[in-house]
């Protein structure tokens, strides 16, 4: 039986806040050490205070666990060690039940060795339906100018396999071979596991590695037209029979590479912005909004009904492809300085290392990713400013157990500590003891709390996922600054002037709002209000690492003194025509008391 999604507008995904998370790392729930659906479902009134309406789910489906999941060996079921079907249809209706969408992932890409798919094929004769399920080659020379992805594992892009007598082709892993998508048969499988879990009432699929789904000689076999031509089908088949469901990409790729996933809005609603992501950090460390500024103009336009996806980090290396020779070295010079800490083209550290655990840094990268145009994404952990441990293998040191509490296994499992699926971050700094949610729960002060508060700020106001962007160029590069402006359905115009500055040291700017002169910055998160707009350069001083969101009003009106006031009284009513307050009372979605205990606001919009 079909079931909808939880979503009712077509475009939820663009005001939405997502979180990801693996199931197996955020609340066991039976002692074996490995998170499951249960455990997952009992901490969903955790996620609904945090304030984030979409949970994406890592690869939960049966697997040898090999590549954590995405060697995938059934798609149409659940890992028992996470649970059973019943288990993940039961976490599906609580979290419907609290607001919240579900992502997951749709890895079609390759399969785990272990696949039935694959034990038929490498036994089937040599260019039969079952062999073809997937790309096989007498010999290891074509496709050769490819480029290897896991340069630190894999030699090849092609392994042996005894029984076939042949190579077949991986992109990923040589435990990962790569479905062949020439074969029809490959795509109708493809469309029955998708329709599996929507007619469950999954609300979102995460196309991992789509670039990468067929193979052409001559080429890198990245997005060739027959990839774009099947994205194209299994959208269409999305909105003949579903409604209000999305497609997110993942394409690792330059802007201009990536927009044409989105098509003319019939491809994937979403796409990750990758290169953006570590041009944040390199902005930071050179305290210069250049890298930022640039990749953005680089950016083309998507249709309307399309968006981009943003993050600060995720559960794989901080990739370091998309920018140039320098610049990696760079960023491996200024995040990096041990070698154990990089993989692959990347860097595998969680958000709080990377800065070294500095608060004003992370708040002002969350800063950025939360008022950019996109979705944000936030990383299970990085909300509390997590660590990470990187002498664990391949990228498993940002894929601990979630901290909940200062007691053994941080709260996460009863079990004892030596069944963990890995163990728990223990240093001085990043320890469980130090670092966990109970603890920050009870701290008014703390990142927990921030990030609840901008998260339930960022939803109170649609520009934020729906507005347009405009950088302004104060001759101050330490400072960057733009505003967003959205016209809403009333036909009001949410316009919100954001300024941060990228430096250790407090920094001046003068901005050209001339625009919007006979206007009040208010700022967001106190509602404070700041001295009027006017012609000339308007003034602002940031101290180290700051950031303000304002949003800009009209200027009020002067109210008209009724004709029985005296000389005297009319003109004291207008020295102050601003004292009539409107309360503004404080719903269920905005910042706590903490950070907006003042509601009163001195205008209308």
């Amino acid at each position: 039986m079909k079931k909808a999604g939880s979503a009712t507008d077509v475009l939820w995904f663009k005001d939405a806040i997502i979180y990801e998370l693996h199931v197996r790392a955020f609340q066991d729930s039976n002692g074996d050490g490995v998170g499951d659906f249960p455990g997952l479902i009992s901490r969903l009134d955790y996620l609904q205070d945090l304030g984030v309406t979409c949970l994406w789910l890592l690869p939960f489906f049966p697997s040898p666990l090999r590549d954590d999941g995405y060697d995938i060996a059934n798609y149409v079921d659940v890992n028992p060690v996470y649970g059973t079907l019943a288990d993940f249809k039961a976490f599906l209706d609580e979290a419907h039940k609290r607001g919240m969408q579900v992502l997951i992932e749709l890895v079609i890409n390759h399969t785990s060795d272990q696949h039935p798919w694959f034990q038929a094929a490498r036994n089937a004769p040599s260019g039969s339906p079952l062999r073809d399920f997937y790309v096989w080659s007498q010999d290891n020379q074509r496709y050769r100018d490819v480029p290897i992805i896991f340069k630190d594992t894999e030699k090849s892009n092609w392994a042996w396999d005894e029984v076939a007598g042949a190579y077949y082709w991986h992109r990923f892993f040589s435990h990962q071979p790569d479905l062949n998508f020439d074969n029809e048969a490959v795509m109708e499988e493809v469309l029955k596991a998708m329709r599996f879990w929507l007619d469950m009432g999954v609300d979102a699929l995460r196309m991992d590695a789509i670039p990468y789904l067929y193979e052409r000689d001559g080429t890198r076999c990245e997005s060739l037209p027959e990839t774009h031509a099947a994205i194209k089908r299994i959208r269409a088949a999305i909105d003949a029979d579903y409604t209000n469901r999305i497609i997110l990409a993942e394409a690792n790729q330059w802007p201009s590479d990536v927009r044409p996933y989105f098509g003319d809005g019939d491809e994937c609603h979403m796409a990750f912005h990758f290169p953006l992501m570590p041009r944040i950090y390199m902005a930071l460390r050179q305290e210069d909004r250049l890298p930022i500024t640039d990749i953005m103009a680089q950016t083309p336009p998507i249709p309307d009904n399309c968006q981009w996806a943003l993050f600060l980090r995720n559960h794989d290396e901080l990739t370091l492809e998309m920018v140039t020779d320098d610049e990696r070295d760079y960023m491996y010079y200024a995040y990096s300085a041990d070698p154990k800490m990089r993989i692959n083209v990347g860097i595998r550290r969680r958000l709080a290392p990377l800065v070294d655990n500095n608060r004003r840094r992370i708040e002002l990268l969350n800063s950025l990713i939360f008022s950019f145009p996109g979705t944000p994404i936030v990383y299970y952990g990085d909300e509390i400013g997590m660590g990470d441990n990187i002498y664990l293998g391949d990228r498993n040191g940002v894929r601990t157990p979630m901290h909940w509490n200062p007691d053994r296994n941080a709260g996460f499992s009863t079990a004892v500590p030596e069944r963990l699926y890995f163990p728990v971050v223990m240093d001085p700094i990043y320890g469980y003891q130090a670092v966990n949610v109970e603890t920050q729960l009870s701290d008014q002060s703390s990142l927990l709390h921030w990030t609840r508060n901008m998260i339930a700020l960022r939803k109170l106001f649609q520009v934020f996922g729906r507005g347009t962007l405009e950088f302004l160029s104060p001759t101050n590069r330490k400072v960057l600054a733009y505003l967003r402006r959205y016209t809403l359905l009333d036909g009001h115009i949410e316009t919100v002037l954001c300024v941060a500055n990228l430096s250790r040291f407090a920094q001046p700017a003068l901005l050209d709002l001339a625009q919007f002169a006979g206007c009040v910055p208010v700022e967001m998160l106190g509602y404070v209000p700041f001295p009027p707009i006017s012609q000339q350069l308007y003034a602002v001083t940031l101290t180290p690492y700051s950031f303000f969101w304002l949003e800009l009003q009209p200027a009020p009106e002067a109210p008209q003194p009724p004709a029985s006031l005296s000389d005297e009284e009319a003109a004291e009513l207008a020295r102050h025509p601003g004292d009539t307050e409107v309360q503004v009372p404080l719903t269920p979605d905005a910042p706590d008391t903490a950070q907006r205990s003042d509601l009163t606001r001195k205008t209308e919009r």
